[in-house]
């Protein structure tokens, strides 16, 4: 199996992949807070960690992804209220609009997708383990997680114990014992809750990505392969649920941590205060799904990734070449008696997994799908047919393209379509250019042609 290289934020170097359990990979995404529409920092992750899925499929491994939607937050009470909907329905709506543009960007969808709602019962047990283990206490019916108890604790972001005590600062009402410490759960009056042994709350953020990745993977402790996310969740979000493995199951809750980098728009930082957030149904829209998937993976995924006009309709012409290159290719194979291209098998694809297993390094994946694609262009020109070298350069880059999880159409042709081939093809050959060019036209219609 060809060895996958990955930078791992936990010590932040590049490391060799080595599974948990043999041939198999868990791999868990931090997916959005569902309150607003999606923007296109969103989706930077979602590309990332599908290319990463795609590529251990591709190798034979079992992959299970899991990408979790947050559905309980300050900032949905808030905008339900402002909406003057129930909590439920927001985040329906919401989840819903991202499932499809997840579609959009030619994600595959994850194989679980888990809701703090749906897993309160075990939120609430796993808090109440942390209590009964004294590694956390309860103060007017919050609970918080004594983070000095913690080892090693600030390995993740780089950060120490002792620097973050200096920067804290303690409000007068808070009723922690630490500053450090932070909430497990959160008693309220405010929008939704549920009841406890401690009051009638709701759990801290860090918390309840930390519980169902445990319920989810119990049967490997709550320990899993692969941890990711943005950048900006590294500190404290992902900090903070390593912790609380560290004190429930003595764990680090994943080997690797992996982080991607941000969007800048027009060069400059996507953000609200400078009115930049360009939300991602807009730009599904405007320039399609995939010219952004397309866009987005020519940066590497840990370096800031530049939207602008210019770059995404360069990404759209790209795409267009690509989606004729196979179309064609898709057609030819099948009129030549290869009934389904998409199964054929490349033998030679280590350029291209030389450069993908390499710390998903997309640009020069890339690049090595563009001369693919030159040659199976070359191979259309070929005359006579060589259809061997059209079946490798197509399954070359059909494999390649799966991978990076560009989505296009691959015409499959029916015993009518390869009639119209055949009559258009015997009308040229007789010159007959009015029955030829009526032919033509109707294969065009058809998106044949």
């Amino acid at each position: 199996m060809h060895p996958v290289h990955l930078y791992n934020s936990l010590g932040n170097r590049l490391e060799e992949f080595v599974p948990l359990v043999p041939d198999k990979v868990s791999i868990y995404c931090c997916g959005p807070t569902v309150y607003n529409d999606p923007h296109i920092g969103n989706f930077r992750p979602v590309i990332t960690f599908d290319v990463l899925r795609r590529l251990f499929i591709e190798l034979g491994y079992q992959v299970t992804f899991v990408s979790n939607y947050t559905d309980v937050d300050d900032k949905i009470i808030k905008r339900a209220a402002e909406l003057q909907i129930p909590e439920s329905q927001l985040t329906e709506g919401v989840i819903a609009e991202y499932a499809r543009l997840v579609d959009a960007v030619g994600a595959m969808q994850p194989d679980y997708k888990p809701r703090p709602t749906v897993y309160m019962p075990q939120i609430i047990s796993y808090v109440d383990d942390l209590v009964k283990k004294g590694a956390a206490y309860v103060v007017d019916g919050d609970v918080y997680l004594k983070v000095r108890e913690i080892p090693n604790y600030g390995e993740l972001s780089g950060n120490t114990v002792d620097a973050l005590e200096s920067g804290a600062r303690i409000d007068v009402n808070d009723k922690k014992r630490d500053p450090l410490d932070f909430a497990l759960w959160k008693k309220t009056t405010d929008g939704i809750k549920w009841t406890s042994p401690w009051s009638e709350g709701r759990p801290g953020w860090h918390t309840e990505c930390c519980v169902m990745i445990d319920s989810i993977f119990r049967a490997q402790n709550g320990y899993i392969d692969i941890h990711g996310g943005g950048f900006d969740l590294k500190f404290p979000h992902h900090e903070n649920e390593m912790a609380q493995a560290k004190a429930h199951n003595g764990n680090q809750l994943a080997r690797y941590w992996i982080h991607n980098g941000f969007i800048n728009v027009n060069d400059e930082k996507m953000s609200k205060s400078l009115g930049n957030v360009i939300l991602m149904k807009d730009v599904v829209k405007q320039y399609g799904g995939g010219a952004f998937r397309l866009m987005i993976l020519a940066s590497h995924y840990r370096a800031p990734a530049s939207f602008s006009e210019d770059t995404i309709k360069e990404a759209g012409v790209k795409l267009a070449q690509l989606q004729e290159a196979v179309k064609k290719a898709a057609i030819a194979l099948q009129l030549n008696g290869v009934e389904n291209p998409e199964a054929l098998k490349p033998e030679h694809e280590e350029r291209f997994l030389d450069a993908i297993c390499d710390d998903l390094n997309t640009p020069n994946a890339l690049a090595v799908l563009y001369d693919e694609n030159k040659a199976l262009n070359a191979a259309l020109r070929n005359r006579p047919l060589n259809l061997d070298i059209l079946k490798e350069t197509y399954s070359e880059v059909r494999h390649a393209e799966f991978v990076l999880g560009i989505p296009l159409a691959i015409p499959a042709l029916s015993e009518e379509d390869k009639g119209l081939y055949r009559a258009y093809n015997d009308a040229k050959a007789a010159k007959d250019f009015a029955k030829s060019d009526e032919l033509r036209q109707r294969l065009l219609a058809k998106g044949l042609f």
